[in-house]
């Protein structure tokens, strides 16, 4: 059971530690340095964020760690930490580099490495209207949150299903290749073509590097990987938003007026397999097992829309809502957890009945395997919804302490290799004391558990909660 006891004691040490916390105005945006006296539009700016996690986890069915068994996990970790430098160092010429680490908790390997998240530059060939890049980028389809900026980000965290190859063909949604972006009017606009990491060097991903594809089930494919078109476009009806650098912001906290609807795709030819079975008469029947490649086609569209209400007051409202097409190949589903707190999953299997599940000592299936800790079929072949929404108080709500921002948000999802549709929602609060560069966040997640029964069929048997309290420092 959820300790409200324990989560009352962390509120109130943080509600102190908040007392003496101030930030410099200078700060607000980032520390900039222009490089040229007479030119202010050339300049570099070093901004860093850092995200930390205190957390309880009401953990699936069999979790355990290094072996032992775990129903409920406390912990905490450094759940984000980016330093970015970017900038105008030349007329036309952009700058744009991120280096990072995500998930450091307490199962993290000693002395864990910090990788490169972007490594770009770009000319501008038409000033506003047209810019191409090359480097480590991620200048994303299908969707707004595709790839989104951590540290205005609304809610605890993106919705994930939108970082649509995860760790798998890229690098945390990053990849090396060439991008074009700009405005055209009230049209913002972003195209790339890359070459994806080959899937032998990922993690997470078991299928491909034994050689035996799951039969009837689409997974990554282990061939060398063909180039990634990708693209988002969206029609801005009130204030611009800025396309400097590829994430997109999570909400202005009232500062703009934004009503965007966008549409996007990723598309990458031959980039799923799976095996199936066909009978051949030679002179008798035989059964083998064929390869069938499929190419990974994704489809999504949005609507964003941030604004205050009451200015004077600072009040303001932000919504986001999606549509997402995802065609992976053949019943092709990924499950996983945020900054997972366990390692692994004891042997089981299911009853038939949709509504018991019982220990047996059994392991039934890879898709069970990963269905530890906090982890869920977030993603998959099919069809996905998705909304957040939001409600930022006046500005002076808490006097000298700054104010408060309640949010909601839900993934709705129907996927083909699941029996029945998935769910997940958060209901959290923002404490914004000075804004997105300090802020607390409380956050409660309700997710399900899926695993097989004994037909096959991946069935929702439960319910599970997460509670996480998060401090955000950013400049």
């Amino acid at each position: 059971m959820i300790n409200f006891k324990q989560i009352s004691t962390i509120l109130f040490i943080s509600f102190e530690l908040s007392l003496s916390a101030q930030f410099s105005d200078k700060l607000k945006d980032g520390l900039k340095f222009f490089t040229d006296s007479k030119d202010s539009s050339l300049y570099l700016k070093l901004n860093i964020t850092n995200q930390v996690w205190v957390r309880y986890t009401q953990t699936n069915p069999s979790t355990n760690v290094n072996g032992f068994l775990q129903n409920e996990i406390y912990d905490a970790s450094i759940r984000r930490i980016r330093f970015v430098l970017s900038g105008k160092i030349a007329d036309r010429v952009g700058l744009f580099v991120q280096f990072g680490q995500n998930n450091l908790n307490y199962l993290t390997p000693r002395k864990a490495q910090s990788f490169f998240h972007d490594i770009t530059a770009d000319y501008e060939f038409i000033k506003k209207h047209l810019a191409i890049g090359f480097g480590l980028n991620g200048w994303n389809g299908p969707s707004r949150f595709s790839n989104v900026s951590v540290s205005s980000i609304t809610v605890l965290g993106p919705p994930d299903f939108q970082e649509v190859t995860n760790d798998t063909y890229d690098q945390f949604v990053r990849r090396l290749g060439f991008y074009a972006k700009g405005k055209l009017g009230k049209l913002d606009y972003r195209i790339s073509l890359a070459k994806p990491f080959i899937i032998q060097t990922t993690s997470g991903i078991t299928d491909p590097f034994s050689g035996n594809l799951p039969t009837e089930v689409s997974t990554f494919s282990i061939k060398p990987p063909k180039l990634v078109s990708q693209g988002y476009l969206m029609w801005q009806f009130f204030d611009q938003e800025s396309n400097v650098g590829p994430a997109f912001t999570g909400t202005y906290l009232g500062k703009k007026k934004v009503l965007n609807i966008g549409a996007g795709f990723y598309f990458q030819k031959d980039a799923m397999a799976y095996t199936y079975s066909n009978t051949i008469y030679n002179p008798l029947p035989k059964v083998i097992n064929d390869t069938m490649t499929t190419d990974l086609a994704l489809f999504s569209a949005d609507i964003y829309y941030d604004a205050p209400i009451n200015k004077e007051k600072g009040t303001a409202v932000s919504f986001y809502a999606s549509y997402s097409n995802y065609n992976y190949g053949k019943n092709f589903i990924k499950v996983s957890g945020a900054d997972n707190p366990a390692t692994g999953t004891s042997t089981y299997s299911t009853s038939a009945s949709p509504t018991t599940y019982v220990a047996t000592g059994t392991t039934v299936s890879n898709f069970n395997k990963a269905s530890y800790g906090n982890a869920l079929p977030y993603l998959g072949t099919g069809n996905i919804l998705y909304a957040q929404a939001a409600y930022k108080f006046k500005n002076d709500l808490l006097k000298k302490h700054g104010t408060l921002q309640p949010y909601v948000n839900c993934q709705y999802a129907i996927y083909d290799r699941l029996a029945k549709p998935m769910y997940v929602w958060n209901v959290g609060i923002n404490w914004l004391i000075h804004g997105h560069n300090s802020k607390f966040t409380l956050d409660y997640q309700d997710r399900p558990f899926f695993a097989e029964d004994n037909t096959g069929h991946l069935m929702p048997y439960s319910r599970y909660g997460q509670i996480v309290l998060q401090y955000q420092l950013a400049f």
